[in-house]
């Protein structure tokens, strides 16, 4: 176990670096300082995040366009006819129609609320394992505002549909994890970096098994909690840091793992 974590720290103290930012999409909410820009973007951003990371990274930067450079103005003051430049806007499957109710999402929740943290921190306490409870009351929360098109609820995932949450577990380590190395935020402070999930992809599933810490045949909820688990024996309040050593050893030194 000693072993495994000298290299996952060493991996995670190579890899966690302000140099990660420019080929990663999380480079498109640190173009903004103001926290609420960061939440707005950060969150579609992540939501987008599948497929190459150049390509989401420009429709990203479209969206952020769209918004005026200003996101969290935009979702408060938008007017009907500010919605027709989003026509065209497509990814993969998130389409006008997508975009359509997560604008009416931010507008609706900004107006009652000051961060989109409270959408999440609201649902678990400091004694839950991890986000399970708030990412399942985000999604409730999420689609609670008049009538929502069906299809957009594929793009929010939810455990309670036993998905591993990627892309809302990215988001949140962007949000909550506070390391001082100016990579993720640290912007929210009710949601403890322990009870943070490892984001599951392809690439993090990969090495997780190649280095025994995954066993479940499947990529679901169950299994990114079981990776969590077991990265938690290696730093009990900061497990998720090493998202950064699994991923990067995935993608960059995927050789090395043949």
């Amino acid at each position: 176990m000693q072993r495994l974590r000298d290299q996952l720290e060493k991996k995670y103290d190579k890899y966690c670096d302000l140099e990660f930012i420019q080929n990663d999409p999380i480079q498109i909410p640190h173009r903004f300082d103001l926290m609420q820009d960061r939440e707005i973007i950060g969150f579609w951003t992540a939501v987008l995040a599948w497929g190459q990371r150049v390509t989401i990274i420009n429709k990203a930067n479209l969206l952020v366009d769209f918004m005026d450079g200003a996101p969290y103005d935009f979702v408060c003051n938008y007017e009907a006819a500010d919605l027709k430049r989003f026509a065209d806007f497509k990814h993969r499957t998130f389409n006008y129609t997508d975009t359509l109710y997560f604008l009416h999402f931010f507008q609706q929740y900004y107006r009652e609320q000051d961060s989109l943290e409270q959408a999440f921190a609201k649902h678990i306490s400091a004694e839950d394992r991890d986000v399970e409870k708030a990412l399942i009351g985000f999604h409730e929360q999420f689609f609670s505002y008049g009538d929502f098109p069906q299809r957009t609820k594929k793009h929010i995932a939810t455990p309670a549909r036993k998905s591993a949450c990627k892309r809302i577990n990215m988001f949140l380590r962007w949000m909550v994890r506070n390391d001082g190395r100016g990579v993720d935020f640290g912007d929210w402070k009710q949601i403890k970096m322990s009870q943070l999930v490892c984001p599951l992809d392809v690439h993090v599933e990969r090495v997780g098994r190649h280095l025994g810490l995954i066993q479940r045949k499947q990529r679901d909820w169950l299994t990114a909690q079981e990776l969590t688990a077991n990265l938690r024996l290696l730093d009990p309040e900061d497990p998720v840091k090493y998202d950064y050593a699994l991923f990067s050893m995935g993608v960059l030194e995927k050789d090395s793992l043949i």
